[in-house]
């Protein structure tokens, strides 16, 4: 496996789903399927076992519900980044997802393009949310900006939340903006900081659901 591949651990209780995503992702340069999982606990086991960059994880599995799942590898192994991967479109399964730390969520109607793309996407530490899927989330994401005490942004942290939004990454930001990846990163941590937020996904759902920023972007 050469140095930089993204290590995948897919997660699903159907084999024929297992072994068909595992013959997509493996066809592609720079991902390697290393791991599979049939249920939640082997999904927990799994991770700890083989550490992979990436989760590829069903929400409705035995034993294990995914988003059990999620928040129980989330909360172990915070550097492994999970991306949905399910046939159900709920608001409170989505909801659920996010809020237990996926950084991504896509339903299995999407193309084989999008979901190599999502992948690059969320091992990139940046969110992917099917169109549908956010558009629900603007919703319904469940944090109540009126309620909450959350500071003010500064304008410089308003165009880097707008940024987020549109799904650039940390190194497209700094370009854009011309600034520094790492003073993006301030930027970042400071915008979750100050609006009681716990990762970029729930950020740019912020964003959107605010106005600041808005899909057709």
């Amino acid at each position: 496996m050469s140095e930089g591949t993204i290590r995948i651990l897919i997660a699903d209780d159907h084999p024929v789903v297992r072994k068909g995503i595992k013959a997509l992702l493996d066809t592609e340069p720079g991902l390697k399927v290393i791991g599979e999982a049939a249920d939640g606990e082997k999904a927990v086991a799994k991770a700890r076992a083989l550490k992979p960059d990436i989760i590829l994880m069903d929400l409705a599995m035995p034993h294990k519900d995914g988003v059990q799942a999620i928040s129980e590898i989330r909360e172990e192994i915070p550097e492994i980044k999970i991306l949905v991967l399910t046939s159900f479109s709920e608001d409170k399964r989505i909801v659920a997802a996010i809020e237990a730390g996926a950084l991504g969520y896509l339903l299995k109607d999407s193309s084989p393009q999008e979901l190599i793309h999502a992948v690059r996407t969320v091992y990139r530490g940046d969110s992917s949310l099917h169109p549908t899927v956010a558009h629900k989330l603007i919703h319904r994401l469940q944090r109540s900006s009126g309620e909450s005490q959350t500071e003010p942004l500064t304008s410089r942290e308003l165009k880097v939340l707008r940024l987020i939004a549109q799904g650039l990454s940390n190194h497209d930001i700094a370009e854009r903006l011309f600034i520094s990846e790492p003073t993006v990163r301030t930027h970042v941590s400071n915008i979750l900081r100050k609006l009681h937020l716990d990762n970029r996904t729930q950020a740019a759902l912020y964003a959107l659901r605010e106005g600041f920023a808005s899909l057709e972007e």
